[in-house]
């Protein structure tokens, strides 16, 4: 049976972390280590993770909860520090207040892959995300939606596949960290790279063809938007030349103003 590994970054979660514990520990399929990676929180975050660690033990769950808490160089740092550790076939990130859709995600996805493979884990297993308030009310279905065959050149679209519904086979994911040169992007960068790997193994993507996260809306920001526009185009100028990236963002100009907030 294939094992997942959860990762979820936070610092100063208090009002939102309990909403991704409860997910992890509800997925009605066991084989599950959900890793907290908490850049030493001042609030209750730690409190809270740790009554949560208490309560599977005394379940004796196969779930096993961890939790690491200590100064970081940012989200991004975090993450590298949980794909050090993760243990799992497949790695996950699954951010502080977000959710898995239902309690049987993970069975699905550990049904799909058994079912369908021949011997050889997928290198990549994908859905779709829907955006949620705060009291887990359905908002809307994400505007940018996963196609039907994934590839590394997908992404010139934008990020298509948000992080929270992109598995990666742990082998990949830890030998790839994240560029910490990225402050607001690295995550765009990795998910391009990973995928460029899977292709030049010949691996497979596995397309759920469901939703399978519920991303938490926190409203839209101003702060940092500028530079974070600026990365995104310098990562997907690396990726994809000059030419393209510019006529792609051409048509992100375009398309903006019909689309929802969300």
């Amino acid at each position: 049976m294939i094992t997942f590994s959860i990762i979820t970054v936070t610092f100063n979660a208090e009002k939102v972390v309990e909403t991704t514990l409860k997910s992890v520990v509800r997925q009605t399929y066991g084989r599950v280590e959900h890793l907290i990676i908490d850049g030493q929180s001042s609030d209750r975050t730690c409190d809270i993770v740790r009554s949560y660690q208490e309560r599977l033990d005394n379940q004796a769950e196969t779930k096993c909860l961890s939790l690491v808490s200590e100064p970081d160089k940012g989200i991004y740092d975090a993450m590298n520090k949980g794909l050090a550790t993760a243990q799992g076939d497949f790695v996950c990130f699954i951010n502080a207040g977000d959710a898995f859709r239902d309690s049987e995600v993970l069975e699905r996805i550990a049904a799909r892959v058994e079912h369908e493979g021949d011997g050889d884990l997928p290198a990549i297993i994908y859905g779709d995300t829907d955006i949620v308030d705060y009291d887990g009310r359905f908002l809307a279905h994400r505007h940018l939606s996963a196609p039907h065959r994934l590839k590394w050149t997908s992404f010139r679209k934008g990020m298509l596949v948000c992080h929270q519904a992109f598995y990666v086979r742990r082998d990949i994911a830890a030998a790839i960290p994240y560029d910490l040169r990225y402050r607001f992007s690295a995550d765009i960068d990795w998910c391009i790279r990973v995928m460029k790997e899977a292709d030049a193994q010949g691996a497979d993507f596995l397309n759920m063809n469901e939703v399978l996260a519920n991303y938490l809306y926190e409203g839209q920001t101003t702060r940092n938007h500028r530079a974070s526009l600026k990365e995104r185009f310098a990562v997907m100028r690396t990726h994809y030349g000059l030419l393209p990236t510019v006529l792609m963002h051409l048509w992100f100009a375009v398309r903006k103003p019909f689309l929802s907030k969300f």
